[in-house]
């Protein structure tokens, strides 16, 4: 079956970068849509970056300029690059993948999904 795993996450100072990964097993990120949501504790699911079937990235207000998404098809790992870290990003990150969905449709709806990767920033 599909599996997506997470890593990278951890604890930064504010004003900091991590980068996450998530290597797919069992499924190629060459096709499809990729995309990372996040979950602090009390807090609703936000959609953080996905990609759109044409290529194209985009991104929440809250991370737009800061926060990149990326993929490494040969190495079937998809990335989360963020940098200027403050203490609202602390949340559990999720990364997903499938086939493409509309980019008003939730993150969290798509066909394959990580165990998550705890940050915090504090």
């Amino acid at each position: 079956h599909v599996q997506l795993v997470e890593s990278g996450g951890g604890s930064v100072q504010p004003g900091g970068s991590l980068k996450l990964s998530c290597v797919a097993s069992r499924y190629r990120y060459v096709s499809g849509c990729v995309g990372w949501f996040r979950q602090a504790p009390g807090k609703e699911r936000e959609g953080v970056a996905r990609t759109l079937n044409d290529g194209r990235a985009i991104y929440a207000d809250s991370v737009k300029g800061r926060f990149t998404i990326s993929k490494d098809n040969a190495k079937n790992t998809l990335y989360l690059q963020m940098g200027s870290l403050n203490v609202q990003d602390s949340a559990m990150y999720y990364c997903v993948a499938g086939v493409c969905l509309g980019p008003t449709k939730p993150l969290w709806e798509y066909q394959y999904q990580g165990q998550g990767t705890q940050v915090t920033v504090s």
